[in-house]
């Protein structure tokens, strides 16, 4: 009997726990007795293996334990609740100087991180951050860290919310390395639940052509009937608007563009490499009718001024109308068409409605279908977008005298005398 117990013992352990078990099957025989009969021998076989099979299983979690430390050394897990990338490679996204981390969205949330995580980020040059939201957008205040995996995007990227360069601000470079660990799960769930918006690509998916592209008149204040526009790009088709986007200022008869977002360079990357028609755009950048201002989305950075009022003041040199447009047609243009309607004296309402029609456009989302997410976006963003034209605290009402008058300070900030304002001022005015 000792010999089928020994059997069964083999059978569910390693040898590490080889000799633990053997004294449990003696300590068996010794309290058995010759004499027993064979019904109380199998009930205590059975016994004997059950208490074996939880020794098993014990040393089999302490092998874990031990597996999960040496992994941990060597800078990797494989442990669900504690994911980390161990030490990765890092990608400069020029456009707006963030840093991308060497992994896609995807691969990112297969090590086990999940949009409203808390995390920490180490750099192999001793720089380090801890606690940073990682979100599916940019849901954090501007100017706030952020590891986003933003749709669309090669990879999941840290930034500053319209703000400085991270690729300048860690000091990294091609050659470096960054490591990502779990902080605490679900710190920020209630931010990615609050500000959580996705679009889709899908034209199917939308009423009109217009509502596909984000395309529109800008109205407020005193500003000239169908004078100027504002659109998703019609040059870059990543999010496969330029199509609709070309035909749609063409029907609106656009003579000038102002391309918040891109080079020359890029617009003909992104020509050649087509397979849609922008032939009306390319006739218009091919005239010198398109400013490319390369512009990222740091409207408080040094020389943003600048940048804008010399776009306004070309305005002034160039027939109209005219058009305004980053990629998507809602951050970076939402900050200047939000200038220009300030320059018309429209009020801050006026300005909101103009806003957030970007964001029932590609979300659906109003003030009666949403109010939560409606009002969070306007306080988060566009406030903060007017404050800073009107040089006031983020937060501050602002009146609709402040912000004409702060609009005409800004352009003088960035370099316009009193006369090239007034002329700017005429042009937009009716």
């Amino acid at each position: 009997m000792i010999k089928k117990i020994e059997k069964n013992i083999r059978k569910n352990i390693g040898k590490k726990s080889l000799l633990m078990a053997s004294i449990l099957a003696l300590l068996f025989a010794a309290g058995c007795g010759k004499t027993q009969e064979a019904q109380n021998t199998d009930n205590t076989e059975n016994t004997i293996t059950e208490a074996v099979t939880e020794a098993t299983e014990s040393e089999a979690a302490k092998d874990e334990d031990e597996t999960a430390t040496e992994n941990e050394a060597m800078g990797t897990t494989t442990d669900a609740d504690k994911p980390d990338t161990g030490e990765i490679g890092v990608i400069e996204n020029t456009e707006f100087g963030q840093i991308y981390i060497d992994l896609t969205n995807e691969e990112f949330a297969a090590l086990g991180f999940e949009y409203g995580d808390s995390v920490d980020i180490s750099f192999d040059n001793g720089k380090s951050v801890e606690n940073v939201p990682y979100h599916s957008g940019y849901y954090c205040q501007i100017g706030d860290l952020i590891l986003c995996a933003y749709p669309g995007y090669p990879h999941v990227t840290l930034a500053r919310n319209f703000g400085d360069s991270t690729w300048e601000e860690f000091e990294v470079d091609e050659n470096s390395k960054v490591r990502v660990t779990l902080n605490t799960r679900g710190a920020y769930k209630e931010n990615q639940e609050l500000y959580s918006i996705k679009y889709s690509d899908d034209r199917n998916d939308y009423d009109s052509d217009e509502i596909f592209a984000n395309f529109r008149a800008m109205k407020g204040g005193n500003i000239k009937e169908n004078m100027f526009y504002r659109s998703a790009s019609p040059c870059d088709s990543e999010h496969g608007r330029a199509l609709y986007s070309n035909a749609l200022i063409k029907d609106a008869g656009v003579k000038y563009v102002l391309n918040l977002a891109d080079s020359k360079e890029e617009e003909m990357e992104y020509r050649n490499s087509g397979d849609y028609d922008t032939e009306y755009y390319e006739n218009l950048a091919d005239s010198g009718n398109v400013n490319f201002m390369n512009m990222n989305a740091n409207f408080k950075g040094d020389g943003y001024s600048k940048i804008i009022a010399e776009a306004f003041y070309a305005m002034t040199e160039h027939e109209g109308p005219y058009l305004i447009h980053c990629m998507e047609g809602k951050d970076r243009t939402g900050f200047v068409c939000a200038l220009i309607l300030a320059l018309a004296g429209a009020d801050r309402d006026e300005i909101v409605d103009d806003y957030m029609i970007t964001f029932n456009n590609y979300y659906g989302i109003t003030e009666e279908s949403d109010p939560a997410k409606y009002n969070a976006i306007i306080s988060t963003y566009l406030d903060s977008f007017l404050a800073h034209i009107c040089g006031v605290e983020d937060g501050s009402n602002v009146t609709q005298e402040q912000l004409q008058t702060g609009a005409e300070n800004y352009l003088k900030d960035g370099g316009l005398t009193d006369e090239q304002i007034k002329e700017v001022v005429e042009l937009i005015n009716k």
